[in-house]
């Protein structure tokens, strides 16, 4: 196990009771958990902007399918991009809108021109990457 350190934090009283309503309402056990859980998302978004280390995140994509040759276009993008593009799932919301979440892993500039290159894809109607770390370095 690592080796936990205790510090000391000075913050003001209104800007600690909103803190602790927010750590209520997310289901934290404690304040710890959930600063913990702030620095590493200010180090994941950081990692994404320095775009030095391999990361994680998922490309999710809601589209048309009958739209003329979407579906082909899409694939193929997607095999030009098989390093990447670790998993996939389709999902068939209603007679024609499907949902599509790519898990993508690769250095950040890659994984946004894979992102940016499916979400302007013409039919695809709503694109988002969402981005993470590959834990490797939390």
């Amino acid at each position: 196990m690592k080796k936990l350190i205790r510090f000391g934090v000075s913050i003001e009283e209104s800007l600690l009771d909103k803190f602790d309503h927010h750590i209520q309402a997310r289901a934290y056990t404690n304040r710890s958990e959930a600063i913990r859980d702030l620095i590493r998302d200010e180090l994941i978004r950081v990692a994404w902007e320095e775009g030095t280390d391999e990361l994680a995140g998922t490309i999710t994509l809601i589209y048309d399918h009958h739209v003329r040759d979407l579906t082909m276009v899409l694939t193929d993008i997607q095999h030009k991009y098989n390093a990447e593009i670790i998993s996939s799932m389709h999902v068939h919301l209603d007679a024609h809108n499907c949902l599509e979440v790519l898990a993508v892993k690769g250095k950040p500039q890659q994984l946004r021109d894979i992102a940016d290159r499916l979400i302007s894809t013409r039919g695809v109607k709503h694109g988002k990457l969402v981005t993470t770390t590959s834990g490797k370095n939390v």
